[in-house]
């Protein structure tokens, strides 16, 4: 997403973007770009996910015997994978803004030692923008760029796979998948009873991904697939176009779905899908997190539920202000849904995911879940119908309800 001005300040910690805010009548200091701060940003971002990527490759027997270009090269193949999706999709909001004469910042890199070695980028909007359609050309603009670079990537990494052999130089604690791998030449089709996979990184199936994994071969399971850096760094781009593709607030689905439907019909689409999310999380709580308490004493396990019911009713007053009704029955509504796929409906629990609580408070406090409105609001020109359309059906190609996990 993209700064949008209109409404008092507001600031947007989504996956790469900040939203600054003014009144519509105020004056913006348009400023000037600092390219040595820029520059400076993209070397350091560049460099923590080298290292990062390197990391997660995690080659160490190929790194002993080759030395630490072996382990570069890895580093570079994810980080300028990754760098590239991120600077593609800043540049798609960038030159959209430009074209329609709005000032905008070059994109700052955020660096980040640890994770996936970033926290993407964000650009700056100088001023307010005018119009429903500049708003939505913007908004549009960084996750069509984005995708196209993320999908370019799969099909890179999917092209050049190397065979499942590529998995004997990853390890320490591999080795009962390397003896899999050489007694049946391929992957497990699970981490069940493989007791050194305890602990892998799991990345979630998207519908784009499940389609294009059918036509290749050697594809990695998804718990192996971060040993895999140019493909890891694709499926990220996934995963963030997705996060910016949420309809909810001044993310850029917030923008797209504001422009197609209206003021009205975003804020319902907005309010339920954070509600989806909301359930999520809580199936996520009872599945990953009230069973530890249990297991430390009864009474910490039976009160677990009365800790996931106040996180909710937190969110839900944000969500509903002081409609006690509302609130209710919502809360009441993901309470009984959580204890049924605990239980009855375990289908439900492929949906669980606890880090969308997390994900929730940056919403609610950060990117908000309503979006201000625009001071020209005229409709949107077919063409521009038919991106918004596209980009929704984008988001339900890469969104994972499950989208990170450790197994």
């Amino acid at each position: 997403m993209y700064p949008s001005h209109s409404e008092p300040s507001v600031f947007s910690a989504e996956t790469d973007h900040v939203v600054g805010a003014a009144s519509a009548g105020s004056r913006v200091r348009k400023g000037q770009d600092r390219y040595w701060l820029h520059a400076l940003l993209f070397v350091v971002t560049l460099a923590t996910t080298v290292y990062v990527g390197g990391n997660l490759t995690s080659r160490l027997a190929v790194y002993a015997s080759e030395g630490w270009p072996a382990f570069l090269a890895d580093g570079l193949r994810f980080g300028l994978s990754l760098l590239f999706f991120l600077t593609v999709h800043e540049f798609g909001h960038y030159f959209a803004a430009r074209f329609h004469g709005v000032a905008t910042s070059l994109p700052y890199y955020i660096p980040l030692p640890f994770g996936v070695g970033t926290l993407g980028a964000v650009i700056r909007i100088r001023e307010p923008v005018p119009s429903l359609r500049k708003l939505f050309d913007i908004g549009a603009a960084g996750p069509l760029a984005g995708f196209a670079v993320a999908l370019l990537l799969l099909l890179a990494a999917f092209a050049a796979l190397p065979p499942v052999s590529y998995i004997f130089g990853v390890g320490p604690g591999h080795e009962a998948i390397h003896q899999y791998v050489e007694q049946f030449g391929r992957y497990p089709d699970s981490l069940t009873g493989l007791g050194d996979g305890a602990g892998a990184l799991v990345v979630g199936d998207t519908l784009l991904y499940m389609l294009l994994k059918q036509f290749f071969t050697d594809v990695p399971p998804n718990w192996e697939m971060y040993h895999y850096p140019v493909l890891f760094a694709g499926w990220l781009g996934l995963f963030f176009t997705a996060l910016n593709l949420l309809p909810i607030g001044q993310l850029d689905g917030g923008h797209i779905t504001y422009a197609l439907f209206g003021r009205v019909w975003h804020a319902r689409l907005a309010r339920g899908f954070f509600l989806v999310l909301l359930l999520s999380g809580a199936i996520g709580f009872v599945l990953e997190i009230s069973p530890p308490l249990y297991e430390m004493h009864s009474f910490l396990g039976t009160g677990s539920w009365f800790i996931l019911a106040g996180i909710l009713y937190f969110y839900l007053a944000k969500l509903f202000g002081r409609n006690l009704k509302r609130i209710a029955l919502a809360l009441a509504g993901l309470m009984a849904l959580a204890a049924l796929a605990e239980n009855i409906l375990p289908w439900m629990q492929n949906f669980a995911y606890s880090g969308w609580l997390l994900w929730c408070l940056l919403l609610i406090y950060l990117v908000k879940i309503d979006h201000p409105p625009v001071l020209h609001e005229q409709p949107l020109t077919p063409g521009r119908m038919a991106l918004g359309l596209l980009s929704l059906f984008i988001f339900i190609l890469c969104f994972s309800f499950r989208p990170l996990y450790v197994a």
